[in-house]
């Protein structure tokens, strides 16, 4: 166990000799990069959001959509097992840039949808997926750290303060990409493939200017601006930090208790893509109405992201504010499950935007959270930590997507519920075992 002090869990400042730089300077160069890395990918995510949620409803014909999407996670799946590698290879930067083309091509293959162009597509997205995500958690903490080490800051409220802004601009993806796709595929026009390919079009662009705002990141390594560094690496040394990559942050009893949430965050996040807007909204507001309903749910995720990373300063402060965000998921669900059924007039409209905005908010709550507790936790091993996030995350996505044609509603929810309450019983063993640790005499 790391070192203890009167601190009540691991919200000491991470101090260290600060170089002999201008400060403003400095605050400007970290705050910029994540002002940058924020709006970078709420241009890319607000095209890529939409069309994944009209991929289930665009390519119907032999479940193409949905087919390829469980494909798109299985791969995720899979190759972030190795993202960690790979990132700390290519460096942060460069990863979050060579991620950002898997998205693109897979907008480009909805141009032309074929199952030649589709699998590829998804395949690939796979991949890119994995090494964007891990690249933007180590860029992100990485730059927290920067800023706490350069000011002298609480390094806890920091990396929340980070998290919060990119988390909120990330959210606010689904209410903006929502709104575009409601005014190009207006009165119906989701079904023509003038509407589409304009639709399209247009997302193309804006992940374009996405990925070039992104060059203008600095380089960074854990803790500061990258400077050169040795590329001659064997393949034995390689391969050693592959497999410790994979399975050392399993070794660690903070993250097997961790792991059970980091799961519920995916199955939640698909359950609102695959179920929710299926079985909830458009029955009571026709196909129409998801892209409100679902900008009603990135609007709400967005504020929540923003306003809880505010209120992040360590692991007492996170513990009850992902309870908070479970709670409200868990009153949806029983909502479902016990008491809801269609109805009609103005209720029948509220009601499935109210859970909309009941979901987004657990949703920002939880991701932002995470994030930060990750790093906070595991400041040896940033990007492995980050890895194993996005290997339970896109595992649990991708058997929703799988199970989806084959359970009802009230056998999904149950499930929902399940996992829910064991990801809560974990989060509270782990708080409980760090504030004992850290309440013990030295």
């Amino acid at each position: 166990m790391a070192s203890m002090d009167n601190n009540r869990d691991e919200e000491e400042p991470f101090v260290a000799a600060a170089a002999s730089v201008d400060n403003s300077e400095t605050l400007r160069n970290h705050t910029k990069d994540v002002h940058i890395l924020s709006s970078a990918f709420l241009l890319i995510f607000l095209a890529y959001g939409a069309a994944q949620n009209l991929e289930t409803t665009l390519n119907t014909k032999d479940d193409m959509g949905t087919i390829s999407l469980g494909i798109l996670y299985v791969s995720f799946t899979f190759f972030s097992l190795i993202a960690s590698s790979v990132v700390r290879f290519m460096g942060s930067k460069n990863a979050v840039l060579l991620g950002t083309s898997g998205y693109w091509l897979f907008i480009a293959a909805n141009l032309k949808p074929t199952w030649y162009t589709m699998v590829p597509a998804s395949l690939y997205l796979g991949f890119a997926a994995s090494i964007i995500w891990v690249g933007q958690g180590t860029y992100l903490t990485s730059a927290a750290r920067s800023q706490a080490r350069d000011y002298h800051l609480h390094e806890g409220t920091v990396i929340g303060n980070f998290n919060g802004e990119f988390w909120g601009m990330f959210a606010s993806h689904q209410f903006v990409g929502n709104l575009i796709s409601l005014a190009i595929l207006r009165n119906g026009t989701e079904g023509s493939t003038s509407g589409t390919t304009l639709l399209f079009t247009v997302f193309l662009c804006s992940m374009t200017l996405g990925t070039i705002l992104m060059c203008f990141l600095s380089k960074r390594v854990d803790g500061g601006v990258e400077g050169p560094k040795e590329s001659s690496v064997s393949l034995y040394s390689s391969l050693t930090s592959l497999s410790k990559s994979v399975i050392t942050p399993l070794l660690d009893v903070r993250m097997l208790l961790i792991i059970p949430l980091i799961a519920y965050s995916g199955l939640q996040q698909a359950f609102v893509w695959a179920e929710f807007t299926k079985e909830i909204v458009t029955p009571a507001l026709g196909v129409s109405g998801v892209g409100g309903s679902m900008a009603v749910y990135g609007a709400f995720d967005a504020i929540c992201s923003l306003t809880a990373g505010r209120l992040t300063s360590g692991i007492f402060s996170i513990t009850w504010i992902v309870s908070a965000g479970l709670f409200l998921q868990a009153v949806v669900f029983l909502w479902i499950l016990l008491k809801y059924s269609l109805t009609s007039g103005v209720l029948g409209i509220v009601y499935p935007l109210l859970m909309a905005a009941m979901l987004g908010i657990g949703d920002g709550v939880i991701n932002t959270q995470l994030s930060a507790l990750i790093g906070i936790l595991f400041k040896h091993d940033t990007e492995g930590a980050f890895a194993q996030l996005k290997v339970w995350q896109s595992a649990s996505i991708a058997v929703v997507f799988f199970i989806n044609p084959y359970i009802s509603l009230q056998v999904m929810v149950a499930i929902m519920l399940a996992a829910l309450f064991v990801a809560a019983g974990g989060f509270l063993v782990l708080s409980l075992r760090i504030e004992k640790a850290f309440s013990s005499p030295s």
